[in-house]
């Protein structure tokens, strides 16, 4: 199995994880949509060196993932490309802001330290709930909300078209692949003599394959508008959960629930 076959069963995984069954996958997915994208908005407008008001924000996603039956360890598995750059973000705040903040066992802190940490901390709190909406949703329902909070259809479809096409792309990354090895048995990679007409291979593939993705989909009745999988009416328990989860949000943001939880163990 090669890289291309790795990374098409992997996005094969990620379609399996949203058919499984949980009271979060049973959720409606407009509801678990609007959640996240309030839980992201409250994420990041937590102040650069309040670290401590931030770090409360790890108990939705992880209750979740618990709720779910997804394991933690599958999210950072599937984002190890990803995390490594969203930790990069805050790397050269230390150089600029040296002027101590807090002593941690005598030793001074500076305000860099701490706002790299807590931009670190937005970045991966943020990547586990899109994780998590994408892990226990499937892509064709979460379409079908976003139809239904009016996102333009056209955004829409090239959303879903686009997260079906690097399926197909993989898969024709994958056979020209094995087709260059086989060629060239013995060789690591793609020589770089050799890019220019990989690409211009894979581009004319590509666009055969689109063509006759085309002609399939106006067999089946597109015609500019795409009827999206029907999902349920939104009832009472999704609104609850949407209003509660706002809720804690918003409790967490305002309250700062390490430094009260601190106060009674003290008392």
């Amino acid at each position: 199995m090669n890289k291309m076959e790795k990374a098409l069963h992997e996005l094969t995984e990620m379609d399996d994880l949203a058919a499984r069954s949980s009271p979060v996958h049973a959720l409606h997915p407009t509801a678990k949509l609007l959640s996240t994208i309030a839980y992201i908005i409250v994420t990041v407008s937590f102040d650069k060196y309040d670290l401590g008001g931030l770090f409360p924000m790890l108990l939705w996603p992880v209750l979740l993932f618990e709720i779910s039956g997804i394991p933690l360890r599958t999210c950072f598995y599937k984002l190890r490309i990803v995390l490594p750059l969203v930790m990069a973000v805050g790397l050269f705040n230390p150089l600029y802001d040296r002027a101590p903040m807090l002593l941690l066992g005598g030793t001074a802190v500076s305000g860099g330290v701490v706002s790299m940490l807590t931009l670190m901390l937005k970045g991966v709190f943020c990547l586990m709930a899109s994780f998590l909406l994408m892990a226990t949703t499937p892509i064709d329902s979460l379409c079908a909300a976003l139809r239904r909070l009016h996102v333009p259809g056209m955004l829409v479809t090239l959303l879903l078209l686009t997260y079906r096409y690097v399926g197909v792309m993989t898969e024709e990354l994958a056979i020209m692949t094995d087709a260059y090895h086989l060629r060239a048995p013995g060789q690591k990679g793609i020589h770089v003599s050799a890019w220019g007409s990989f690409l211009g291979q894979l581009l004319l593939r590509s666009m055969d394959r689109a063509q006759e993705l085309y002609g399939s989909m106006q067999l089946r009745g597109y015609h500019e508008h795409f009827h999206y999988a029907p999902i349920r009416a939104f009832r009472l328990p999704d609104g609850l959960y949407t209003l509660a989860c706002g809720a804690a949000f918003l409790l967490l943001r305002f309250v700062n629930l390490g430094r009260l939880l601190g106060g009674l163990v003290v008392r």
